[in-house]
């Protein structure tokens, strides 16, 4: 597979809002731990291997399992997600497959009790700017494999 266009040189400036929507969800209130499971996880459903390379790097690096990470695709079936995560897994796919699920109520429901509004509306913006990454990076047939992550020493001595 080529690279149609290299969206990031072409126009960076295109990019100014969704580099503002990541620095946003990279800030919320969100754990990061959370936000990587819910990226990769969308990653997965829209079939965008650029973003699952990295954001596997990127979890791994912060000290993610490999185990959650392989398993992540049958996160019901595994017992190595807390509720937490399982609730914000089902959002993520509710989100993410927007048009056929409509986001019901029960999902919702569920979700409820287990994040604040406030996480609620940063886990959903987390949403917007990976399913809006997914859909750059397939419609441009970015390239899995070059991204690396930095390590978790290289981060300490930062």
């Amino acid at each position: 597979m080529e690279s149609r266009i290299e969206f990031s040189k072409v126009n960076p400036d295109a990019l100014s809002a969704m580099y503002a929507l990541e620095a946003y969800v990279q800030g919320s209130i969100i754990e990061q731990s959370l936000i990587d499971l819910v990226k990769i996880r969308a990653s997965q459903i829209n079939g965008c291997a650029f973003c699952i390379d990295m954001h596997t790097k990127e979890a791994r690096a912060r000290g993610e399992s490999e185990q959650r990470l392989y398993l992540l695709d049958a996160w019901r079936e595994a017992q190595f997600y807390t509720e937490r995560e399982r609730a914000a897994l089902e959002w993520a796919e509710s989100l993410t497959l927007v048009s056929s699920t409509r986001v019901p109520d029960d999902v919702f429901e569920r979700v409820r009790r287990h994040l604040s509004e406030a996480e609620l509306v940063d886990l959903s913006m987390a949403m917007v700017a990976i399913n809006s990454w997914n859909r750059l990076c397939i419609a441009f047939r970015a390239i899995p494999g070059s991204f690396q992550a930095p390590t978790r020493h290289a981060k300490a001595d930062a």
